[in-house]
């Protein structure tokens, strides 16, 4: 097993320590952004570092993985090509918005990658996709509890802006704590176990 090296510990962490108040203050939903599973993950992703945790930094995988490189596709695709692949990524376009702040998000196209060296150099702990699933299942109705449409947090008032689903709201809301495991999660599990 390598260790972390201390540098991207201290790095990680400088940014992760700047990150935290900006987004509180003024990211759309305060502090209740940092229920988005990839701010989430930004920070589970700096305790696997310091931890050197296998655990932990497999189920962050196994959480945003997919997410994150969606993200980074339809980010690239919009910057190359001028048009939108998905409205995931339109924010980091909207001039409304400070420049700071759309430059602080651009950890989405870091994360996923170190992620994947984590779990090279840490290992895959096959229990992820457990300890994932009931993360989801506590984050998820907290989202749906705590938050407002507008926000739109882990999708759970629906997909798109405006957000629309096909399903009542709570059933919504249950649709998504069984598919996210089942259609992000355990093909991601799958894969990674099978690589590492």
């Amino acid at each position: 097993m390598r260790h972390i090296p201390l540098w991207l510990k201290l790095a990680y962490t400088v940014y992760a320590a700047i990150l935290l108040p900006a987004y509180a203050r003024k990211a759309d939903a305060g502090p209740l952004n940092f229920l988005w599973f990839s701010d989430l993950a930004l920070f589970a992703t700096g305790g696997a570092l310091w931890l050197e945790s296998s655990l932990l930094a497999s189920t962050t995988a196994v959480g945003v993985l997919a997410p994150e490189l969606f993200w980074n596709l339809s980010f690239a695709v919009r910057l190359l090509t001028g048009k939108s692949l998905s409205s995931l990524t339109d924010y980091m376009f909207d001039n409304r918005r400070p420049l700071f702040m759309r430059a602080l998000s651009l950890y989405h196209v870091v994360l996923p990658f170190t992620l994947i060296w984590l779990v090279y150099s840490l290992g895959y702990d096959s229990r992820a996709w457990l300890v994932m699933t009931i993360i989801a299942w506590i984050v998820l109705p907290a989202t749906y509890l705590l938050t407002r449409p507008e926000h739109n947090i882990n999708w759970v008032f629906g997909f798109g802006n405006p957000p629309r689903r096909p399903l009542p709201p709570k059933l919504w809301v249950f649709a998504l704590m069984m598919g996210f495991p089942i259609l992000i999660y355990l093909p991601t599990h799958l894969l990674l176990r099978a690589i590492f």
